[in-house]
């Protein structure tokens, strides 16, 4: 976290800003400072008015009242044109780019719609000077469509439009929703770039974690109120932030549960090799009545296409599914249903809810393909829907309003209501808490706990690793479609599924090394993970002499090279029995993250290679992959 020596007059000063729709008051006395060479984190739960005041800010909405000042005249925007032309930009979670245009195009998008000619050749040159400026200059191939872009690189092309027009404040607007952690990282070095040049940032974020590492300060709202303003992060801790946000304290967001042997029994869902092309190639993991397993992995590792496939929604090109231990065939989602599943989607506007439905219908809506007869069948669940909207807080008087109306995190628990209605034995979410607020978090994880706690086989996929370790017994990891490991939670940490779930291609350099070892060497080579007496292996190649297979957690002492495991010697170390020798080098990045060791191991009696050279290759290829990040 940056800390300046003397804070600079405000950029931004918003002093009561109010903002009403209709009868609804998104915000009543709402106030933010922002200064250059400083970031803000602009806080609050679903329904604050984060977006509602970022959006005032950056002239998409006008404000119904208040006063906002920016470099010490009042700011009374028109358009977000206008906000862009005072040096205002906003960076939003969805971006607003031209998916067939250039990136070259879309970086200087507003440019062309100005009379007079361009040149491409000065635009180009500006564009190199801009991402060289982020440290990003061989990451975005300027004439590539954007269409074709990951998330991340979207962003950056949003960043960098937002430099061409020389913005001196710049909204983050939750960024960091669809990236994986390495993407996160390198978003915050993009931002401590641009708060160390001196612009004024505000990050819009739900993840508290992320606003520890990246913000210097905090202004925290409450249905539309500034509740703390201007504080400094330093001086708060995860509890503070979440009692103001709140208005109460909710406690520890993750209460680790123990299942007692009672509860979790038998397998009650099983997938085998399963494979789905070309998103999921082969998959395979298990569930216990009344476990709650983590499907852990990155943005595009396959894990939501590979519910589709169970679901009936993709085609199967191989693998098997089991329920209860008996094979079944799901075509289409109601056989799903009837054989006991529920499926909570990742896209909760486009998947999970009918606008045009009310409350009550969107929570009926899956028992309906149960019910068998006439009518509706509301009848039934009445009870059981009385009490599932006193447990979840929802507002009984409300249900036959529509969905629309609530928040984001009012609205997933409805979804997930709608599911326990029909009373599974198998509950499939997909990043469940995905773009809500943490007292709606808190509240979600207590409702999986309690129905693991009654007997229901849960399976939460995330990509947020903190929320797998904190809510899952095990964790299943997943990467290009593959499954990678199968481990007990209390094994793992987020360093260790970071690794884990990396991508092929961004472990292929890694893999080469290891390949290039064992047969330069006449070796077993092994990249493995350690923490104290524990380890994990990434990955293998040459002899298998060590005793690591991929993928598996083992203690030292169940290796064949815990000697050398203890001693984490600068040379080869040999084995008590003389069989084996073994040289450890460790790896960590620029930022002294622990990226792992690198083991080398022969046989007793065999002539081991010059350490320093093994060294120098493990070095050059920390080297090679600092200068492609």
């Amino acid at each position: 976290m940056h800390q300046s020596q003397t804070r600079a007059e405000p950029l931004l000063t918003a002093r009561g800003v109010s903002k009403s729709f209709g009868k609804t008051q998104a915000l009543t006395d709402a106030s933010l400072a922002l200064r250059p060479g400083e970031i803000v984190g602009l806080l609050g739960a679903n329904g604050a008015g984060k977006s509602t005041l970022s959006r005032i800010i950056s002239g998409h909405l006008r404000p119904s009242g208040g006063d906002i000042a920016f470099g010490g005249t009042p700011l009374a925007l028109t358009s977000t044109r206008d906000a862009l032309r005072r040096g205002i930009a906003l960076v939003a979670q969805e971006t607003s780019l031209a998916p067939d245009m250039t990136v070259l195009e879309n970086i200087f998008l507003p440019d062309l719609a100005t009379p007079g000619r361009l040149s491409f050749r000065a635009m180009r040159d500006r564009a190199g000077e801009l991402l060289s400026g982020l440290g990003h200059e061989h990451v975005l191939p300027l004439d590539a469509e954007v269409r074709l872009l990951s998330a991340a690189q979207k962003q950056l092309v949003e960043i960098a439009k937002a430099l061409a027009l020389d913005a001196r404040l710049v909204i983050f607007d939750e960024p960091t929703a669809s990236l994986s952690m390495t993407e996160v990282n390198r978003l915050f070095d993009i931002m401590a770039r641009l708060r160390d040049g001196g612009r004024a940032l505000a990050f819009v974020s739900h993840r508290l974690e992320e606003v520890f590492a990246i913000t210097d300060r905090v202004t925290i709202l409450r249905e539309g109120l500034a509740v703390a303003e201007d504080v400094a992060t330093s001086t708060l801790t995860q509890g503070d932030i979440i009692q103001h946000m709140v208005g109460r304290d909710i406690g520890a967001i993750y209460t680790k549960r123990t299942a007692a042997d009672t509860v979790v029994q038998d397998i009650a869902f099983e997938v085998r090799g399963l494979s789905s092309a070309p998103y999921v190639r082969d998959m395979s993991f298990a569930v216990r009545k009344g476990e709650i397993l983590g499907l852990g992995g990155l943005v595009g590792a396959g894990r939501s296409e590979a519910v589709e496939a169970i679901w009936g929604l993709r085609a199967r090109q191989g693998g098997e599914i089991l329920v209860h231990g008996k094979p079944v065939t799901f075509r289409k989602p109601a056989d799903a249903v009837r054989a006991g599943l529920g499926f909570v989607a990742e896209d909760r506007r486009a998947q999970n809810i009918v606008p045009d439905m009310s409350v009550r219908e969107n929570l009926m809506l899956a028992q309906m393909g149960q019910h068998r007869g006439f009518g509706r069948g509301y009848g039934k669940r009445s009870a059981q829907m009385t009490q599932l909207i006193a447990d979840l807080g929802l507002p009984a008087d409300r249900l036959d309003t529509s969905l629309l109306n609530y928040s984001g995190g009012m609205q997933q628990k409805i979804i997930i209501a709608r599911w326990l209605l029909t009373d599974p034995e198998i509950l499939i979410l997909d990043e469940p808490t995905k773009g809500v607020d943490i007292g709606t978090r808190s509240s979600i994880y207590s409702i999986l706990q309690s129905a693991a706690d009654a007997g229901l086989a849960v399976i939460v996929i995330s990509s947020d690793f903190e929320e797998l370790l904190g809510l899952a017994e095990r964790i299943v990891v997943v990467s290009d479609g593959y499954t990678i490991a199968d481990l007990p939670a209390a094994r793992l940490t987020e360093e260790k599924l970071t690794l884990l779930a990396a991508p092929r291609t961004s472990t292929a350099r890694n893999q080469a090394l290891l390949r290039a070892l064992a047969q330069d060497y006449d070796a077993d080579a092994f990249w493995t993970l350690i923490d104290g007496e524990e380890l994990i292996c990434l990955a293998q190649a040459g002899r298998s002499l060590a005793g690591l297979p991929p993928g598996e957690a083992l203690r030292a002492e169940e290796t064949n090279v815990s000697v050398a495991l203890a001693a984490r010697h600068d040379d080869f170390v040999t084995e008590a029995d003389g069989d084996r020798q073994t040289l450890l080098v460790q790896m960590t990045d620029k930022r002294g993250h622990d990226l792992g060791w690198i083991g080398v191991t022969v046989a007793g009696d065999a002539t081991v290679p010059p350490s320093d050279e093994i060294r120098a290759r493990v070095q050059a290829l920390l080297h090679a992959e600092e200068e492609s990040a």
